[in-house]
């Protein structure tokens, strides 16, 4: 049985029974009205529709260890992928049964965001026709991790929906780059939703969580670190400017992912085709690590303590608010260029210390389950207190 001191002191008194899917409310007495808790559900399990934004890996990667979480608590849930085609997804079998939608993509060019052409492959027509026509019978919550067609749909039919990721952290107060009216607009808006479960390397006291971290990268015995050795992904890059950019530094060993379509090596220079397996193990005994800006590989480095040296999509104000807070954090560095004197400086600085974060998506889990989803700092606290825990054992 759990008491729940947070109700307490809200005047109320909730007595939990964990059972094998989910917190079951038994009773719930309200001093003023004698009403059960608003927002908590009563049902054991729920239905959930949990839309997945397919265009980037990190979001496959967050989502994938969260919707197995919730289909271990017994919840039935509802995959929709959109974004990327379906013969270029990867890894996905844990979302099965899932369908695959348009969506919206972003169109990069060497480095850089094209909003001309993001614009004009827009499809809005489809976006409509799709959210409308998903089945969301009986569904009790929708999830979407910057998935647009999920949001829309639980906008249009009166569903609550919660906002999964990164992105959903913006609207709390962390740091930002400036970026255009547009760019801000975008970020807060292309997929909605009522509450938010933001993630971040820190919680610069704001009600997010910690990075989700792959279950592998706990369970598994870490390799001895090889101080040479340093893993690059860099998917927005053409394979022949990293090439170019890389090709001096002959002391270390470079293993490049991204626009690899077959493995192959090259004297110090190991270019990796796509394998999941393969990319872990490679962060797993590597000193550092060149990427994007995205969000999750750098979460994932920074839970293993390895260098970070960020080179931010141009034009896209996630990523470059992502380098920022890195260098802001002491985390790592940034470049807006491959620029090779900022690779050269970053070589010679020492390992970073593990940050070892928090099983984030049992907290999260056990967030939705609860259904007390205006209390979300009782939750994000918990999380980062464990992270805490974790840190001071290593």
């Amino acid at each position: 049985m759990i008491f729940d001191a947070t109700a307490l002191r809200h005047g109320r008194a909730v007595l939990y029974f964990r059972n094998n899917c989910n917190f079951k409310l038994l009773t719930s007495v309200l001093a003023a009205t004698g009403r059960p808790a608003a927002g908590i559900k009563q049902t054991q399990c729920m239905k959930i529709l949990f839309g997945v934004q397919g265009t980037g890996n990190g979001h496959i990667s967050r989502s994938r260890e969260l919707v197995r979480k919730l289909k271990e608590d017994g919840h039935e849930v509802q995959v929709i992928i959109s974004g990327r085609k379906e013969e270029e997804l990867r890894e996905i079998e844990v979302f099965a049964p899932y369908k695959v939608f348009k969506g919206f993509t972003l169109v990069t060019h060497r480095g850089k965001m094209n909003y001309i052409e993001t614009m004009f492959q827009l499809d809005f027509v489809s976006l409509w026709a799709d959210a409308l026509t998903i089945d969301t019978a009986g569904v009790d919550l929708v999830i979407t991790d910057f998935e647009p067609v999920t949001s829309m749909a639980a906008r249009l039919k009166g569903i609550v929906s919660i906002g999964f990721g990164h992105q959903y952290a913006f609207p709390f107060h962390i740091p930002i780059a400036r970026g255009s009216l547009f760019e801000r607009y975008t970020l807060l808006n292309f997929a909605p939703a009522r509450y938010h479960a933001g993630l971040h390397w820190d919680h610069f006291n704001q009600p997010i969580f910690p990075p989700v971290i792959p279950e592998t990268l706990y369970c598994a015995a870490r390799p001895e670190e090889d101080s040479r050795k340093i893993l690059v992904y860099l998917p927005f890059e053409e394979v022949e400017d990293i090439e170019a950019f890389l090709k001096p530094f002959e002391a270390n060993r470079f293993f490049i992912y991204g626009k690899v379509t077959e493995d192959r090596d090259d004297g110090h220079l190991s270019f990796r085709g796509y394998s999941r397996e393969g990319f872990l193990r490679d962060l797993m005994e590597c000193s550092g690590v060149v990427c994007n800006a995205g969000f999750e590989l750098p979460g994932e480095a920074l839970h293993l303590g390895k260098k970070m040296l960020l080179r931010p999509l141009d034009g896209q104000i996630e990523q470059e608010s992502n380098a920022l807070a890195m260098v802001q954090l002491g985390y790592g560095m940034s470049m807006h260029t491959l620029d090779g004197d900022v690779l050269r400086e970053w070589l010679a600085m020492e390992s970073g210390k593990p940050l070892n974060y928090s099983r984030t998506v049992d907290y999260i889990a056990e967030w939705i389950a609860s259904g007390r989803w205006s209390d979300l700092r009782v939750f994000t606290d918990a999380a980062w207190k464990d992270h805490c825990r974790e840190e001071s054992k290593a």
